[in-house]
């Protein structure tokens, strides 16, 4: 086509309806991730299964679609827009507890989604199935072969339009609820369009009031009590569902339905999780705490851990957290506050690591999630960048979600291998005397230090950490059999491997007592797989929880 031709060009009724169609099949697309995430998790079955349903419901409409396909008429696609529409206000409308629903079914963890993916997802995504055929029936294009070309090129370019939009555009600016509505007009507008200049009485009427279902669907959703208290905040941002939840004196942050930070507003000194305690080992680790200049953390969620290093430590703390988002976050409801002394880089932790010049005496590692590892954090030539950017005599810490033995113990194991492959001592330190998933810190030195327990014991009795240890160091674990180990690297895959055997197991966190004591722990069991759960919290990064920061 010319230039001239071009210009003068005007798409048809059929190409409109196939062009929006393509833009609201891949837009719901990439919005059934965020929606699905919070409550089955965004690993690599989650995702997979989403597209698999989209895939499978698309091919159906389009065999279904070409059967019909001789009786296909403009107004026919009309009714099939305003009956997509409709369903785009139910998923709108009843997602959540459609999810939280499916999500008790007896599934094992990895197929757990895909009841939910085909109730919310499939009979749209089937309907729109039908407009390419229809589409090419009604062209006016020469012969099959050009008709076809056609409407796939068009249907191709809507979904391009509707992929880019969805994830660059509008899920950073809007809520779920606002794009599931703006898909809906969008929807309803088209089978006006297509049923112009003569408005129909039954299809007119028919979109007025989809439009107005749509509107009251965004407006008002059933009401549900949520046990984990009062949502105080919430957001849809680039990379994940953050909230932010006030339950008594402890407000937590939410990312994608998992626990990941905490604070005690009564006592700010607290630490809610026991793990964050323990990131102090770090200073044990090292040969002299008083020496420590500069400290890492990579993943801030909340914050508490770097801000409690800052206030403790006569040391600049620079963190390192990849969604701005959650930095807002921290300074609105967990008191962060950038200083001289803390600093905040948005950006990915290996790409910070690989360009910055800076040394640091500790690293903390906290961005591993239980059902989603970045793995390229994980590989032998990160742990080599680490041990690059840290003294001589540095410590890099890590909080591995994992089990301590058994069949969910292989990342643990793996990481622990790849950890020794460049540094020359490293200790691991369980925070649960069960055996379940949980959060086990693993402390790896740039040096010789061949430190024992009494060794341990000793400097956390002699260094003025502020910080009683003890029960940490008695929680130090054994040299973990590594045989079978793999060691993970940059061009080989594996950690969604090493994962899977967690999935649907269950995942303690340790909390301290509640009276700001560091004492007596109990464990925070949080439930694992659809079957452990309850409607309103089965974990998706819940199926299989995430760290906690």
């Amino acid at each position: 086509m010319d230039r001239r031709a071009l210009a003068s060009y005007r798409p048809t009724k059929p190409e409109v309806a196939v062009f929006v169609s393509g833009v609201t099949s891949m837009g719901l697309e990439i919005l059934a991730v965020r929606i699905v995430a919070p409550q089955f998790g965004s690993h690599i079955y989650t995702v997979g299964g989403i597209l698999t349903v989209f895939l499978i419901a698309l091919s159906l409409g389009y065999w279904q679609g070409g059967k019909r396909a001789s009786l296909a008429t403009n107004r026919q696609m009309s009714w099939i827009m305003l009956a997509t529409a409709v369903y785009v206000g139910i998923v709108i409308y009843a997602g959540d507890l459609l999810l939280a629903y499916t999500s008790t079914l007896p599934l094992p963890p990895r197929y757990a989604s895909l009841p939910a993916v085909i109730a919310l997802f499939g009979p749209p995504t089937y309907l729109l199935g039908f407009i390419s055929p229809y589409a090419a029936e009604l062209s006016q294009k020469q012969g099959v072969g050009e008709a076809s070309g056609h409407v796939y090129a068009l249907g191709t370019i809507g979904s391009i339009v509707g992929s880019a939009a969805t994830t660059f555009v509008l899920i950073p600016a809007m809520t779920i609820e606002t794009i599931g509505l703006l898909f809906g007009f969008v929807l309803v507008a088209t089978a006006v369009g297509l049923t112009l200049p003569g408005l129909p009485r039954k299809p007119t009427m028919a979109s007025v009031a989809i439009a107005v279902l749509l509107v009251v669907a965004a407006g008002v959703s059933p009401v549900a009590l949520d046990h984990r208290g009062d949502i105080v905040y919430e957001e849809h941002t680039a990379h994940q569902h953050l909230e932010i939840v006030d339950n008594g004196d402890e407000r937590t942050m939410y990312l994608d339905g998992s626990r990941h930070s905490a604070t005690d507003l009564s006592d700010p000194d607290r630490h809610v999780f026991t793990y964050t305690r323990y990131f102090h080992l770090s200073m044990l680790a090292v040969d002299d705490h008083q020496d420590v200049e500069r400290v890492l953390f990579v993943g801030g969620g909340g914050f508490t851990g770097p801000q409690d290093f800052e206030q403790r430590y006569d040391a600049t703390v620079d963190v390192v957290e990849i969604d701005p988002a959650v930095t807002n976050a921290a300074e609105e409801s967990f008191g962060l506050e950038e200083n001289e002394d803390l600093n905040v880089y948005a950006q990915d932790g290996r790409q910070f690591l690989e360009n910055t010049d800076e040394t640091y005496d500790v690293i903390v590692l906290d961005a591993y999630k239980q059902d989603q590892v970045p793995f390229h954090l994980t590989t032998v030539e990160f742990m080599e960048l680490a041990s690059d950017r840290l003294s001589d005599d540095g410590v890099l810490y890590a909080n591995v979600i994992s089990a301590p033995s058994g069949s969910g113990s292989e990342f643990y194991r793996a990481q622990h291998r790849t950890m020794e492959t460049v540094f020359p001592d490293v200790y691991s330190f369980r925070t649960s005397p069960s055996s379940a998933i949980q959060n086990i810190q693993v402390v790896a030195t740039n040096a010789d230090s061949d430190l024992s327990q009494a060794d341990l014991e000793r400097r956390n009795a002699e260094r003025d950490l502020g910080v009683d240890l003890a029960d940490a160091v008695d929680n130090r674990m054994d040299y973990p059999n590594t045989d079978d180990a793999p060691v993970l690297r940059d061009d080989r895959g594996g950690v969604d491997e090493l994962l899977d055997p967690m999935l649907g197991q269950r995942y303690v966190i340790e909390e301290t007592d509640g009276s700001g004591s560091n004492g007596t722990l109990e464990p925070d069991v949080e439930p694992e797989s659809p079957t452990e759960s309850d409607a309103a919290t089965t974990p998706g990064l819940s199926a299989v929880p995430s760290g906690v920061r």
